[in-house]
């Protein structure tokens, strides 16, 4: 069931952006644990600019700790995309999507911790419209006709 609910919040995510000119594809493993790659949550694309996903819900604004293993293969991911790493978080009750760069989480002995505040202080869905429209079309960098 849990399983179910994650996924509900990811398809609510991209739903969004493609709306907003992305296009978006689920990990079709995201939370398996049998998987010999890594398969991020969501993957949305526009104008060239890569953002991976990993995605959170909570009933309300409390740390979230996330598996440091979880984050090191999110931001291989996202090196090997040559795209922007993020941690998407629902909060139910502000009913808003918050995205937190994942280099930018605070490092403990287990795990890496994101704190209410730097929800606060979290990307919108605007920022990353606005992102993404200054990244040029990657064929405005090749030699295709």
């Amino acid at each position: 069931m849990k399983k179910d609910k994650g996924a509900k919040w990811e398809r609510e995510l991209a739903q969004i952006l493609w709306d907003k000119g992305f296009a978006c594809i689920r990990g079709p493993a995201s939370g398996a644990r049998v998987q010999k790659r890594f398969c991020p949550d969501l993957v949305a694309l526009k104008n060239g600019c890569i953002f991976i996903f990993e995605i959170k819900y909570r009933k309300s604004r409390e740390p979230i700790y996330i598996e440091k293993d979880k984050i090191n293969k999110l931001l291989d991911f996202a090196e090997r995309a040559g795209g922007y790493a993020f941690i998407a978080i629902r909060i139910r009750s502000e009913k808003k999507w918050r995205f937190v760069k994942a280099e930018e989480l605070d490092e403990t002995p287990e795990s890496f911790k994101i704190s209410p505040e730097k929800i606060e202080r979290a990307y919108s869905i605007r920022d990353l419209c606005a992102i993404a429209d200054k990244t040029p079309p990657l064929l405005s960098f090749s030699n295709f006709p």
